[in-house]
């Protein structure tokens, strides 16, 4: 991104609208390093604002602002190669979020403009809820949740279920190694799993410094995993990359657990798998397609939804909510505008996308 000079003015644009005052923002680029005569003008839009099912097209912003927009930050909004072209002027888009796949990042790096994300915020969180996910299902705490409930409450007893396992010296493979998969892998270490991970990007010894197993083929984390737990992000390498051809790798009675982006696994592949009991049970916190089509929910979605028996107590689904906690929140909205000022007015390199990243 080009050097700006002070007496530039800067428009800067939250695209959602996910936030009922700018005064965070606002006080983020009170900042003692930026010049005083440095003129910035900070918006706050409402294409997507929470609650909403579908976004506004970005064609909806009045052309003389569109015009105008030096940098944009989005929380759900996508991005193309069209969309860029409403805005002649951008320097700089964060995607508030560790993913930026909803961003033509081909397009933006033709254009110069600057891509970032926030990878450190809500890593807890998200581990928390993928051993969340792990554990209700592997103890058989949905199970008995949905057994409990009229219309026909089972009795009061064990289920005999290949659900349920003892965890300690069992296997809980982690596919992705970054912030968020070693934050589950610490977890899980602690509840007592073997832990081991792929994840060709990792140096080497950091397997050493958390006392994990490495594997160096993705094959085997799935031969080995009784419980496996995705997280990596969705790249032109991982879209569609897990289908049956590795999930039937997987010992009968497995879990598996996505809570990174659902595009990178295929939901013919963890339907087959629990139709024949291959997999226990799933938790997902992604899907491949956000929020679900109504005019073509998988078929897997509908028996969820319909409560079909053989599905009972194995499938869990939430809103790609596993991010979430009001301070989690808070704290994307903090760290997206830090992020903004560090980039486009103060000059620095924070969290900047390489254009050619995967």
């Amino acid at each position: 991104m080009s050097e700006l000079s002070n007496s530039e003015e800067l428009l800067i644009i939250q695209a959602d609208g996910l936030y009922p005052d700018d005064a965070v923002e606002l006080q983020i680029l009170k900042d003692a390093r930026i010049p005083q005569s440095r003129k910035i003008k900070y918006l706050q839009l409402d294409l997507f604002p929470t609650g909403t099912a579908t976004p506004k097209p970005w064609a909806t912003i009045p052309e003389d602002l569109r015009r105008e927009v030096d940098g944009i930050l989005t929380l759900k909004m996508y991005f193309t190669a069209e969309d860029l072209e409403l805005f002649p002027k951008l320097k700089i888009i964060v995607r508030m979020g560790v993913g930026y796949d909803r961003l033509d990042r081909i397009a933006l790096a033709q254009r110069n403009v600057t891509v970032c994300n926030v990878p450190d915020y809500g890593t807890a969180e998200i581990a928390d809820h993928a051993l969340g996910l792990a554990l209700s299902l592997r103890r058989g705490i949905l199970l008995h949740h949905d057994l409990q409930r009229e219309p026909h409450v089972e009795p009061w007893m064990v289920v005999d279920t290949p659900l349920v396992s003892r965890i300690r010296d069992r296997t809980f493979g982690v596919l992705g190694l970054g912030r968020i998969g070693t934050a589950a892998a610490l977890r899980a270490k602690a509840f007592g799993w073997r832990v081991l991970f792929y994840d060709p990007y990792v140096p080497n010894g950091y397997d050493k410094t958390l006392d994990i197993e490495r594997v160096t083929d993705i094959r085997e984390l799935f031969r080995r995993s009784t419980t496996l737990s995705i997280h990596c992000a969705c790249t032109h390498e991982t879209r569609d990359m897990i289908g049956s051809d590795l999930v039937s790798l997987m010992p009968r009675g497995s879990i598996l657990v996505n809570t990174a982006r659902g595009e990178v696994l295929q939901l013919d592949a963890v339907e087959e798998a629990l139709r024949t009991g291959l997999l226990a049970g799933a938790g997902l916190d992604v899907l491949p397609e956000e929020p679900i089509p109504e005019e073509r929910v998988h078929s897997l979605i509908r028996a969820y939804r319909r409560n079909e028996d053989w599905l009972v107590g194995r499938l869990v689904l939430t809103c790609h909510t596993a991010f979430y906690c009001p301070e989690s929140f808070a704290e994307i909205r903090i760290k997206s505008m830090e992020t903004m000022r560090d980039v486009l007015v103060l000059g620095m390199q924070s969290n900047v996308i390489p254009p050619d990243a995967s």
